[in-house]
């Protein structure tokens, strides 16, 4: 039997755009460009009200479409981090296309390991200096620096990964220099196989965040951690502006807060972030970065990170249609229930701090008033059971064969399922239903030579 190949974007564009989203195969994953443009912006706004840098993680949505709109055509620098190197080979037209205006750099975002050198120098040769920086926090990582220049015939641009308090990955500042290091990435930079960008810190700490000022208190910690490092380790470090990249979306989401005077004015913490963003110094830059915040999810809802933020419906950009297979109303279980046909692969199985479930219902075609909201209360590898959060005995108004849309708690898992999202626009279609595009993920962890050189032409 001959293999299954994924359409491409133009058949997919060509059956899809027009239709509406309840007519598709499903479960299904929509994005809601609207709500996504309006994020890009508001982060965009951010960093050039408060001076800093930005880099836009990819890992989230791990499309092109996407990587565009978080780009700032404006700016002089176009940034970005991956976590897989897929993401990075997929982004390859865009780079090209950004890399005529602006200069591009893209971090590949785990500390560096030795089968990936290859097809990161063959990304950076086809991009050119300065296009690929990796990231180390071992000494053991240093001599791939000086393979990947050996291949490129330039320096491989380095961020140290410093960990300060999430324990993932990385060094704590006091101990960055972890069996000589850096003054072994000292005499990789003399001979000009590597060249240190800075420090890298990323906390998803702050993701247990509850309030805008929780969030900040973790970048100021994070700020704080780097500058430690910087002053603990100046003697070995080079005598030049090195960049302190900081974040994760609560903690980028929360620097909206500060542009407005009124708002950060009445936000424990923010006048003590924006005078450590603003104080001048010419050892480092300070850069944010952030993945998930154009899209979102329940679970970056749940940090109130931003003043004034909306329903999900107005936030969460990425949604999951499904089918109800089953509705229980009639006494068959100590409470009403329904049956989805879409479970753990289509929605993920990560929690939210804000309540006991696996998703939240949107009201999309539903009609729903009132307090309470359905949720998935449990869930298994193909179905999900849906239940009231609040409203006890009433009946679920669901029916057999209907479409609903739901909000799951982590949009980059939730993502991972799908080949491919269904685009709406909710500025041109209110009710969000009309399909407007198709963006194809990058997903798996490998691609062709051939297909990398062709995509670079």
């Amino acid at each position: 039997m001959a293999a299954i190949t994924l359409p491409s974007k133009e058949e997919l564009t060509k059956f899809y755009v027009g239709k509406d989203i309840a007519d598709v195969p499903k479960p299904a994953a929509v994005l809601d460009v609207a709500i996504i443009r309006r994020h890009c912006a508001r982060m965009k706004h951010t960093v050039k009200a408060l001076d800093v840098g930005f880099r836009a993680h990819v890992k989230t949505h791990k499309t092109l479409e996407l990587a565009e709109l978080q780009a700032d055509t404006s700016s002089p620098e176009a940034k970005f981090i991956a976590s897989t190197l897929l993401e990075i080979e997929t982004l390859v037209p865009l780079l090209r296309k950004l890399q005529a205006k602006q200069r591009i750099n893209v971090l590949y975002g785990i500390p560096l390991i030795p089968s990936h050198i290859s097809r990161l120098a063959a990304l950076a040769t086809v991009l050119g200096e300065d296009s690929i920086t990796v990231m180390i926090d071992h000494p053991a990582q240093v001599p791939f620096l000086q393979q990947f220049s050996a291949i490129t015939k330039f320096p491989a641009d380095v961020f140290l990964k410093v960990d300060t308090g999430y324990h993932r990955a990385g060094l704590p500042p006091l101990s960055l220099n972890k069996n000589g290091l850096l003054e072994i990435l000292a005499s990789a930079e003399a001979a000009g196989h590597a060249r240190l960008l800075g420090l890298y810190s990323h906390s998803s700490l702050s993701y247990s965040a509850q309030t805008a000022a929780e969030a900040m208190a973790h970048t100021i910690a994070e700020i704080n951690g780097c500058k430690a490092a910087l002053a603990q380790w100046a003697h070995l470090l080079p005598a030049r502006e090195l960049v302190i990249s900081i974040g994760a979306t609560p903690q980028a989401i929360s620097s909206h807060n500060l542009v407005d005077d009124d708002v950060s004015r009445a936000v424990p913490r923010a006048a003590e972030l924006k005078a450590l963003l603003r104080a001048a110094d010419a050892r480092f830059k300070i850069e944010l970065h952030a993945g998930n915040y154009p899209v979102l999810d329940m679970q970056q809802v749940s940090t109130h990170a931003r003043v004034g933020e909306g329903r999900p419906e107005e936030e969460v950009a990425l949604s999951v249609l499904a089918e109800v297979c089953s509705v229980y109303n009639d006494g068959e279980r100590e409470r009403p229930e329904a049956l989805l046909a879409a479970g753990t692969l289509a929605l993920g199985r990560e929690p939210c701090p804000s309540y006991a479930g696996w998703g939240v219902v949107s009201d999309w075609r539903l009609g729903v008033q009132g307090q309470g909201r359905l949720f998935v209360d449990r869930i298994s590898q193909e179905h999900a059971v849906v239940a009231w959060d609040t409203r006890g005995q009433e009946k679920i108004p669901l029916e057999v064969g209907q479409v609903v849309k739901i909000f799951p708690n982590h949009s980059c898992v939730t993502g991972a399922y799908y080949a491919f999202y269904f685009v709406v626009d909710s500025d041109e279609d209110p009710k969000a239903s009309r399909i407007v595009d198709v963006w194809i993920r990058g997903r798996g962890s490998h691609v062709t030579d051939h297909l990398l050189v062709n995509r670079s032409q």
